[in-house]
C-alpha cells in the first residue's frame, strides 16, 4: 500500500554516527544470509552486485561471514579467512564506497549450528557437547546437526584470536567495520545462553562467566582494529536454533562491560515493545541500532516511530532491503513495494538476489 513521503526532517533522513562509522540516514540493512558466495567463501560478482545495489542504506551490514573454517554452517556462505575471501569483500566494499555506502562485515562463526559437510569434516566446536535439535541444510539435503565438542578453556584464546584476524582482514579489504554476530543461537549465543552453555570453568554459570567469552572476543577484535569499528549483534531471548534462556539479565552484564570498551554501536533484535529494549537502552551509552523484524517484516512508520520515540538511534530491516534495493527511497516517497519471494532467499543465481527492480 502507497504511503505518505516522509516528511524531509523524519529522524530515519538523518545522519548517525556509531564509533568511526558515519551513516547518511538510520535506515540500515540488517545481515542477510544469501548462500550465494563461491564454494571457497569468496564474494564473486553476483555479491559485488547486490550489495552495490543497497549502497543506499544508512550501514550495509553483510550476510553472517565464518571466521575461521570450522566457523562455517552453511554451503556457499561468504568467509574472511583466505586471502581470496579478502580479495572478493576488497571487490565489495569499492563497490558500495563509489556508491557512497557503508559496509561492515558481520563475523559468524556458527559453533553447533553446523553439519561437517561444511566444516571440512572437523567436528563443530560449542560451549556445550551436546547437539541442537533439528537439521541444518546441506548440499545432501536436510540433515541433523553434527555432535559439537565442547572448547577447552585454554582453546578460547585462539577462536578470540580468529575473530581478530578475520576483523582484520575485513578492513585490509576497505570493509569499515566488523560486526560481531552474538545473536541467534550461533556460537557467541550458545556461551550466553544459560539453556545451552553447561559449562563448569570460569565460562559457564554465573551470568558474568556466561557473558567472559563474548567480553573477550570482543575486546581482541576491537585491539585488531579499534573498537569504534566494531559493533555486536544480540537477540536476548529469541529461541532460534534451539537456545533456551531462563536469564536474560546476561544481556545487561554483557552491554555494560562492552561500553567500557567503546564498541561503535549493539545491534538488539527484539520487538519493540519488549522490556529488554528499555533495560539495554539504559546501560548502554553508544548507538543503538534495533531490528524488530525477525519474526514479522519491519514496517516504515514503526522504525520511524522507535527512532522518534528515543528508542533506538537506527533501525536495521533485512527482508524489505532485500527484496527493494532502493528501500530508503521507496520509503522516503512512500512508494509501493517489492514483495520478497521466498523461494529464492537461499542460494541460487541472480533470481531474487540481483534483479529485484527499483523505481529509477
Amino acid at each position: 500500500m502507497t504511503q505518505k513521503p516522509l516528511n524531509p526532517d523524519s529522524p530515519l533522513l538523518q545522519p548517525v554516527t556509531a564509533g568511526a562509522l558515519h551513516a547518511a540516514n538510520r535506515v540500515w540493512m540488517a545481515p542477510l544470509t544469501r548462500n550465494r558466495a563461491d564454494a571457497d567463501g569468496t564474494p564473486n560478482d553476483l555479491s559485488v552486485e547486490y550489495y552495490r545495489q543497497r549502497a543506499g542504506a544508512g550501514v550495509v551490514i553483510s550476510e553472517g561471514s565464518q571466521p575461521s573454517a570450522v566457523g562455517q554452517g552453511y554451503p556457499n556462505t561468504a568467509g574472511l579467512v583466505t586471502d581470496a575471501n579478502e580479495a572478493g569483500w576488497a571487490r565489495v566494499a569499492e563497490a558500495v564506497h563509489a556508491d557512497g555506502g557503508v559496509l561492515v562485515a558481520q563475523l559468524m562463526h556458527v559453533g553447533r549450528i553446523a553439519h561437517t559437510s561444511a566444516t571440512g569434516g572437523a567436528t563443530p566446536v560449542s560451549s556445550t557437547a551436546v547437539a541442537a535439535q533439528g537439521e541444518i541444510f546441506t548440499t545432501s539435503g536436510q540433515q541433523p546437526f553434527s555432535a559439537p565438542r565442547a572448547l577447552e578453556t585454554d582453546e578460547l584464546p585462539g577462536v578470540a584470536a580468529e575473530y581478530a584476524d578475520a576483523a582484520r582482514r575485513a578492513r585490509r579489504a576497505g570493509v569499515d567495520g566488523v560486526e560481531l554476530h552474538a545473536a541467534n543461537g550461533y556460537l557467541l549465543h550458545q556461551f550466553l545462553a544459560d539453556g545451552v552453555n553447561d559449562r563448569t570453568d570460569a565460562y559457564g554459570g554465573s551470568a558474568e562467566n556466561r557473558a567472559r567469552f563474548v567480553v573477550e572476543v570482543a575486546r581482541a577484535t576491537a585491539d585488531a582494529i579499534g573498537a569504534d569499528r566494531v559493533g555486536i549483534r544480540i537477540s536476548p531471548g529469541n529461541p532460534f536454533n534451539d537456545i533456551t534462556e531462563s536469564d536474560v539479565s546476561v544481556y545487561e552484564t554483557l552491554v555494560t562491560q562492552l561500553a567500557d570498551l567503546g564498541l561503535a554501536y549493539v545491534h538488539l533484535l527484539a520487538p519493540a515493545d519488549d522490556p529488554v529494549v528499555g533495560k539495554i537502552r539504559a546501560v548502554w551509552p553508544g548507538t543503538l541500532v534495533l531490528n524488530t523484524g525477525f519474526g514479522v517484516d519491519s514496517e516504515r512508520d514503526d522504525a520511524e516511530r522507535a527512532v522518534a520515540d528515543g528508542l533506538a538511534d537506527a533501525v536495521a530491516v533485512g527482508r524489505p532491503f532485500l527484496a527493494n534495493p532502493d528501500l530508503v527511497v521507496r520509503w522516503t516517497e512512500g512508494a509501493d513495494l517489492n514483495e520478497p519471494d521466498p523461494d529464492t532467499f537461499y542460494g541460487g543465481g541472480a533470481e531474487g538476489y540481483t534483479d529485484y527492480p527499483t523505481l529509477r
